[in-house]
């Protein structure tokens, strides 16, 4: 494939993921969507299509070809690395008080709906069924780190070792993957008829969600982005992700596995990290900011990133 294809090619993964966030903040600009509309969305999204849709995509999946247990681990284990990463340079570029929310926008990224959505754009049912499966384990990952991080720079915080645990223990997405897999391992058949009615349902998510994160973005904060959140979000899309595929390299990942683990490094920011960073009185300006400039910067960087390891044979 000469560079025309592969950059061809790179649009077609990248760019109907993002046609639904910019038709998101059209429909949110003309009055189609409002903040209500988003707000019930999401949690249907949550709590419902995704886990319908992660749960029947690893049904279906031959789990001797979707679970990795080698690209699962360098995930999990590389993210919660680049926490410490992040952790470390905020405390040598933060004040005190905004470190927690630093560390937090500069590692979290939104894998459970753009990585994965992303992972399916460009694999299919393969990047469905191991995207589903890095997506429920990166959130615990996450969620615990954050929580603590967070915790620990800000004296309002409330997230003990037993919150932590619950909210893990209620999360659907987690839910979801972790009823799947005896499905898929036994080989467990499901009547076609719920089968169809799922895919109809879980259909709706990834747009669904993606439209939804267009409805929240908000220029002006981009205006307004400080320092901090340039830096943030240059830790979030461009270092982690760049250091995360060169180990990966050097591990001997190649092909779909280094792919969907360059999408999901490279995802923008969580929307969840400006509501863990309200609740705990942090600097929810500086979340917002880089949810924003993540979103819509990660156009460019991911579309790049997927041409120059396609350009080079390794994806």
């Amino acid at each position: 494939m000469n560079l025309l294809g592969v950059f061809l090619h790179t649009l077609d993964v990248t760019l109907p993921v993002f046609a639904m966030v910019f038709l998101g903040v059209l429909f949110k600009r003309i009055g189609w969507i409002d903040a209500q509309f988003v707000s019930t969305a999401s949690t249907l999204v949550f709590k419902a299509t995704m886990p319908t849709l992660i749960f029947l995509s690893i049904v279906r999946a031959d789990l001797d070809v979707a679970f990795k247990p080698d690209v699962i681990l360098y995930f999990l284990g590389f993210s919660a690395f680049s926490f410490f990463l992040a952790w470390g340079w905020a405390i040598l570029r933060c004040p005190f008080a905004d470190r927690g929310v630093f560390a937090q926008g500069a590692f979290r990224g939104n894998c459970g709906i753009v990585g994965l959505a992303l992972a399916a754009s460009q694999y299919g049912d393969y990047g469905l069924s191991l995207g589903g499966i890095l997506a429920g384990g990166i959130i615990i990952v996450y969620n615990v780190l954050a929580a603590a991080i967070l915790a620990y720079y800000s004296a309002s915080a409330k997230s003990g070792i037993g919150s932590i645990l619950k909210h893990i223990a209620r999360n659907p997405l987690i839910l979801s993957v972790l009823l799947a897999i005896p499905f898929a391992y036994f080989g467990i058949d499901l009547p076609s008829w719920l089968m169809t009615s799922g895919d109809y349902f879980g259909a709706m998510s990834l747009p669904l969600a993606l439209i939804c994160i267009g409805g929240t973005l908000s220029f002006t904060s981009v205006k307004r982005g400080s320092r901090l959140a340039l830096d943030a979000s240059l830790w979030k899309i461009v270092w982690i992700p760049l250091l995360g595929v060169l180990g990966a390299l050097a591990l001997g990942f190649r092909g779909a596995e280094l792919g969907i683990l360059f999408l999901f490094l490279g995802s923008p920011g969580a929307a969840a990290s400006f509501v863990m960073a309200k609740a705990v009185n942090g600097n929810a300006q500086l979340a917002a900011n880089v949810i924003v400039i993540t979103t819509l910067a990660s156009l460019f960087t991911i579309s790049a990133g997927v041409f120059l390891l396609k350009a080079a044979g390794l994806i």
